[in-house]
């Protein structure tokens, strides 16, 4: 099985580790280590080498256990699945838009679109790279730090919020124009609580029952076009004609940028085939985009132009929240406005789910990543699914539409900026891709001319939305801000944990027995935390990879204790000086503790999921150096692992 040497310094006999400190009993003591100055857990004592020979023994790996599909998803139910989403802002964006910018809502719909195809491309490069859920958190995780990804990760989260709320809003608006009964906001919160209580039993969005209402979406939205195009002709298109005889008094180009703007939140939800990739088969991801940005450049500006031509622009504000119904009911009658309601409201309802099963996706990610409290990952014991998370998600959408009064307008907004602040980084994340991550392979690159005019207009929607309305930009800064917070105190959580250890410690002949019981739950906690060790697996690196993947690991995880791992089949090739270099280090960084394994076998999946096992390691936290072309893994297959260097 496994070879453990004893501890030893860099000279062979390194004085013995620090007593731990008494948690039961006493308050901290000081190490003997190298700064006896310092608390007892910043020396994390000396490291070992241990040589691994089999795992066949081995425990099944530890941690969030990956998602293994057994039949992956193709080209059309993937579509379907993100397809219910970015479609389903057809029901809303024209009157938006048309709001922002009059008779020229059309032409900005169209820009909309054109700068989508850009982002194909943006999208399909990482996608190709990073074959792996988690969209632009996840790479952010890969090219730069927990941190910054936890950023992504928060805007991705208010994204879902939104989501949900304007989903299910929208959806009762559709519904009060057939049952015109039905209270919208006691109707929206009744909403939002079955799709949490259908997620809390398990209840999910199933690939077949999202194509189903895809297809149905389409074919409504076709029919609609048709009938609106007929009833436009024989009108001669006159309605048109007058419309365009009254252009906005603030001037075409205001009008283009803050109907640019507005129309930005018609290609929401783009981003949601990133989030469940690893689940679709090889080559469907860059279908799903190319099917989502057909749909979007042909419907959106189609649709409102035929809006355009059936009701006058200042009309457009008193069918906000029903355009599509109320063309309906002119281009064919009744019936047709009520078919339409019934589409929009299980499309609507389709987003709503479809957020409830993003987020909890996306939030049990950050909480196995720690940047959420592990209390998050407790599953209910009689429906296995995390009902804390749902639970919080329910709460998070009821206060943001209380909030907002249910005001599409304003929630619009709120959702808009999150999601374009998603795409803007998801950008500076395929460019940081090229730069740090080169050599991974792709089948999809996007040119620096391409990212850049497509992150220009992104910002450029984002200040319009900004300048539009400051009360949205306020609601969006209280939530996001809020997440935020939340995230960084998880993230600092050592530090500030040190800070309440000082502040015991200052005041203990004061307080004697309150500074006893924080010194004691805070040093169990700090010891907690580190206790966690990480892995890093190295082909035989010099000194200077060694070091880059040691100070990655010290600046980014929670942990007094590294592995570094070297795989190898003839012993012979096991490097000479690797173990006495690794020494060198153990002693230059002696607030880490580091190990050396090393394991006789072949590199991959199989043995990623034993030594995890044997570890007691989850899959991500075990990191690798970024592979060449000739790398015979997908990085979806290796379960998690990170690259670091």
């Amino acid at each position: 099985m496994a070879d453990e040497q004893p501890d030893s310094g860099p000279s062979g006999s390194n004085p013995p580790s620090p007593t731990p400190p008494d948690t039961a009993d006493s308050a901290p003591k000081l190490p003997s280590g190298p700064d006896s100055s310092a608390p007892p857990w910043v020396f994390a004592g000396w490291g070992n080498a241990t040589n691994i020979t089999d795992l066949e023994a081995a425990l099944p790996s530890v941690g969030y256990a990956q998602h293994h599909v057994a039949h992956k998803l193709g080209q059309w139910r993937a579509t379907a699945i993100c397809g219910n989403d970015i479609t389903s802002s057809v029901l809303y964006v024209a009157a938006l838009c048309t709001l922002a910018a009059g008779v020229y809502a059309p032409i900005a719909l169209a820009t909309v679109g054109l700068v989508l195809y850009l982002f194909r491309r943006i999208y399909a490069e990482v996608g190709s790279a990073l074959p792996l859920n988690g969209g632009a958190y996840n790479v952010l995780l890969n090219t730069t730090s927990k941190g910054k990804a936890s950023i992504a990760a928060c805007l991705t989260l208010l994204s879902y919020v939104a989501t949900a709320v304007i989903s299910a809003n929208e959806a009762i608006h559709y519904a009060h124009h057939v049952f015109h009964a039905v209270p919208i906001m006691l109707a929206t919160v009744v909403l939002l609580g079955i799709f949490a209580v259908l997620n809390i039993i398990g209840i999910t969005e199933s690939a077949a029952v999202a194509l189903v209402i895809f297809v149905l979406h389409i074919g409504t939205l076709i029919f609609l076009t048709l009938a609106a195009a007929r009833y436009a002709y024989v009108d001669g298109f006159s309605q048109l004609v007058e419309n365009w005889k009254h252009p906005p008094p603030q001037g075409m180009a205001k009008a283009l940028f803050f109907g640019f703007a507005a129309g930005m939140l018609g290609i929401s939800g783009f981003e949601s085939s990133a989030n469940f990739i690893e689940e679709q088969e090889p080559g469907v991801f860059v279908k799903t985009l190319r099917n989502m940005w057909v749909a979007v450049f042909v419907f959106n500006p189609l649709i409102c132009l035929l809006a355009l031509s059936m009701l006058p622009t200042d009309s457009f504000g008193k069918y906000e929240n029903a355009l599509l119904s109320e063309m309906g009911t002119r281009s064919v009658g009744s019936w047709l406005a009520t078919w339409v309601s019934i589409d929009a409201v299980l499309v609507l309802s389709g987003a709503v789910l479809t957020s409830y099963v993003g987020v909890t996706g996306l939030v049990r990610r950050m909480a196995l990543d720690r940047c959420l409290p592990q209390a998050l990952l407790i599953e209910n014991k009689r429906f296995r699914t995390p009902h804390w998370i749902i639970l919080s998600f329910f709460l998070l959408c009821c206060s943001i539409l209380f909030i907002t009064m249910g005001d599409v307008g304003t929630l619009a907004g709120v959702y808009t900026i999150s999601f374009l602040g998603v795409m803007l980084l998801f950008a500076l994340g395929n460019r940081l891709l090229a730069i740090k991550r080169g050599r991974l392979p792709r089948v999809v690159r996007a040119s620096w001319p391409t990212v850049i005019i497509a992150a220009s207009a992104v910002a450029i929607g984002l200040a319009g939305n900004l300048i539009k309305s400051p009360r949205q930009a306020l609601i969006f800064a209280a939530y996001f801000s809020g997440a935020f917070v939340f995230v960084g105190i998880m993230f600092l959580r050592v530090s500030i944990l040190r800070v309440f250890l000082y502040i015991g410690e200052a005041l203990h002949a004061q307080v004697q027995r309150m500074n006893d019981r924080i010194a004691r739950w805070t040093t169990r906690n700090i010891q907690n935390i580190n206790s966690q060790a990480m892995v890093f697996f190295t082909r035989g690196d010099g000194p200077a990879n060694l070091r880059r993947a040691i100070e990655y690991v010290l600046h980014n995880e929670h942990t007094n204790n590294l592995k570094v791992v070297h795989v190898y089949q003839d012993e012979g090739h096991i490097p000479p000086r690797l173990a006495e270099q690794l020494k060198a280090l153990d002693e230059i960084y002696p607030e880490i503790r580091i190990d050396f394994i090393a394991i006789k076998g072949k590199f991959g999946p199989d043995l990623i999921e034993r030594l995890s096992g044997y570890l007691n390691v989850p899959k991500n936290y075990m990191f690798i150096g970024c592979p060449g072309d000739r790398f015979p893994h997908n990085l979806a297959d290796l379960g998690g692992v990170r690259l670091i260097v």
